[in-house]
């Protein structure tokens, strides 16, 4: 379902607080985090994601995006918060859930395409602002093997979305942009999962969340960037 306007918004054990420009998502627990955003990639505990909106404005060539981010965030109290950044309409996100044996997977994702490439293949044009932010949780804690598994669940569910989603643009097919962004959060504790791909449980739950919610904002920015068109 497309996040609305209210807030918080109880959604799969995540709490949801839409205040633009700031998106704040509230994990049920401290969760061990794996990926790659601006702000505290790779492994780190957090029980805090969130994402700030921005406009072109904002990153003139004379400012540091992760600067400024930490500024923005420190102001709204998020020191330590695992951080996006995005030019899309912060409204715009977009939630799924699938539950599959004992996991249960919640995505949270803000979908734009602006900045769309084919993966092997980089536009030689001007990048424009637009980027896929994805956090996905899990119910089941993991090995170190298995959060960077389901990164890769994450990345394939992502372009199998938009695969599925017609006519974003004239070419080859976008598969992702350039500065797309995952991050991976469970909670943390004994029996980790050893594995997250597509034959379990766990992988089957990432992989079904994202390309609910990657596909569901696909849809409206396709439409949407097709009516501000001149």
């Amino acid at each position: 379902m497309e996040g609305g306007f209210d807030s918080p918004t109880p959604a799969g054990g995540l709490v949801v607080e839409c205040d633009q420009p700031y998106l704040i998502v509230r994990l049920p627990t401290e969760c061990r985090t794996l990926g790659w955003s601006l702000s505290r990639p790779g492994f780190v505990n957090t029980s805090i994601v969130a994402w700030l909106e921005v406009r072109n404005a904002d990153l003139t060539p004379d400012v540091d995006p992760l600067k400024l981010l930490e500024v923005r965030m420190a102001r709204r109290g998020l020191h330590d918060a695992v951080a996006f950044m995005t030019s899309r309409d912060i409204r715009r996100h977009h939630m799924a859930f699938r539950s599959v044996e004992r996991c249960v997977a919640s995505c949270v994702a803000t979908v734009g395409l602006a900045n769309g490439e084919t993966i092997g293949a980089r536009r030689k044009v001007e990048a424009f602002p637009g980027t896929i932010n994805t956090l996905v949780h899990v119910t089941r804690p993991l090995s170190d093997a298995a959060y960077i598994e389901a990164i890769s669940i994450v990345a394939q569910a992502r372009t199998a979305a938009l695969f599925d989603t017609a006519h974003l643009r004239a070419g080859p097919r976008i598969t992702g942009t350039g500065t797309d962004c995952v991050i991976v959060a469970a909670p943390i504790g004994p029996d980790a999962e050893s594995c997250a791909g597509l034959h379990t449980a766990v992988g089957e739950a990432i992989g079904g969340a994202v390309y609910d919610a990657v596909r569901e904002g696909a849809e409206i920015w396709s439409v949407e960037s097709k009516t501000d068109s001149p």
